[in-house]
């Protein structure tokens, strides 16, 4: 079997080709970024609105609205899985990148309410939210998801300078800033140059 050699134009080619494909692919999946951004904007505004304006003691159980989002996410994973036949190398990179920051954000809860570090939650997610922005953005090379997520490293550091119930307002921003105006950004852009 003879080995194919590409010519270092055609290697950038299909690279770009890759990073196009998995654009496009992220704008068809911007649902996710959407449907989590504005479920993550609500419970964080939904906390404080519970909590700071109401004084409600069960403020915290507004986040079960995630259920929402974990059923969401499980049944368009499902559907996207019997449609899409291959996926690019960079797809599936970004899948498990994605993957990775579930179980972190799962897994870092865990340990900040067994230490009982509850005030200091937003900070590490809001850190999180930007991490895994800023990767994406990267990998794809989409310039709002970068931006996005290097405010919300920002405002994950600014938010350690707020109490706790400021804190959420900086989650809030963090989501709307990282998540949800870069994922409309990213649908116009592709319907724009699909059109």
């Amino acid at each position: 079997m003879t080995e194919e050699k590409f010519s270092p134009e055609q290697s950038l080619q299909l690279i770009q080709s890759m990073i196009s494909k998995t654009r496009q692919s992220m704008s068809d999946n911007s649902i996710y970024f959407l449907v989590w951004g504005w479920l993550t904007f609500a419970a964080c505004t939904g906390q404080f609105i519970l909590k700071h304006i109401f004084q409600y003691e069960k403020h915290y159980m507004v986040w079960l609205v995630t259920v929402i989002g974990i059923g969401f996410s499980i049944y368009q994973t499902r559907k996207e899985d019997r449609t899409i036949k291959a996926k690019t190398y960079v797809d599936e990179s970004m899948s498990h990148l994605w993957a990775g920051m579930a179980i972190s954000f799962f897994v870092l809860g865990m340990i900040l309410s067994k230490l009982g570090w509850g005030t200091a939650v937003f900070p590490f997610f809001i850190m999180l939210y930007g991490l895994g922005t800023f990767v994406s953005g990267n990998i794809i090379r989409f310039k709002p998801l970068i931006i996005g997520g290097l405010i919300a490293f920002a405002l994950a550091i600014g938010s350690t300078f707020a109490g706790y119930d400021h804190q959420m307002l900086f989650g809030a921003a963090a989501i709307l800033i990282s998540y949800i105006i870069p994922a409309h950004l990213l649908r116009r852009k592709i319907k724009t140059v699909n059109s």
